[in-house]
């Protein structure tokens, strides 16, 4: 069987963590071997430049210095997870890819389109996932799963006040809507286990 790349995008509050979990755990029942895994991380050095992405002040870093920081992790996930996984014929499935750079530091933060895509081939050599759900939720229902999750203490880009938010789900929804035979969408208000159902009968045609 050959390799697959997936990726699972969005705002915040989607439920990408849940489906990750999964996603790995229906396509390993069918015999897939799947790596699970995420962004920014998914290597030993993506995972350093994560703590410096991740942790701090909302206004730690700027658009530009966020972009190169999550360009450098990718790099490295790409190079030493990504690509050779799919070599050997395993199936990847990544919470958060270049999309959410464009959308977080492009649609979000004030970068352009081609400003992210540069960046990308040259660290990534502009590897594109073959298959992306977009898990599209509601502002409310969003703004509930974030306060629960708050209560655990949110990351900096969790922390992002909510016209940023809307932002970023205009954005989303943009890249979705150029390219549809890339991204698909899924409503994420849906219970949990409707939303798994829905992205694995999407990849009926590639499951064994």
């Amino acid at each position: 069987m050959s390799g697959r790349f997936i990726t699972l995008e969005g705002g915040e509050g989607g439920g990408k963590s849940t489906q990750l979990r999964a996603l790995a755990a229906a396509l390993g029942a069918r015999g897939i071997e799947v790596v699970a895994t995420r962004e920014p991380g998914g290597s030993a050095g993506a995972e350093a430049i994560r703590a410096l992405l991740m942790e701090g002040a909302e206004d730690r870093w700027d658009a530009r210095a966020e972009a190169l920081l999550f360009a450098a992790a990718r790099a490295d996930h790409v190079a030493r997870t990504i690509r050779p996984a799919i070599a050997r014929g395993a199936w990847v499935v990544c919470d958060r890819f270049v999309d959410s750079s464009r959308a977080y530091q492009g649609g979000g933060g004030g970068l352009t389109d081609a400003d992210i895509l540069a960046l990308h081939g040259v660290g990534s050599e502009g590897l594109l996932p073959d298959r992306t759900f977009l898990l599209g939720v509601s502002a409310g229902e969003a703004a509930r799963r974030l306060s629960v999750r708050d209560a655990a203490g949110a990351d900096r880009m969790g922390s992002k006040p909510a016209d940023y938010q809307a932002r970023l789900a205009a954005r989303f929804a943009e890249m979705a809507a150029a390219e549809p035979e890339r991204w698909r969408m899924i409503d994420a208000d849906s219970p949990a286990e409707a939303v798994t159902a829905a992205i694995l009968a999407d990849l009926a045609d590639w499951l064994p």
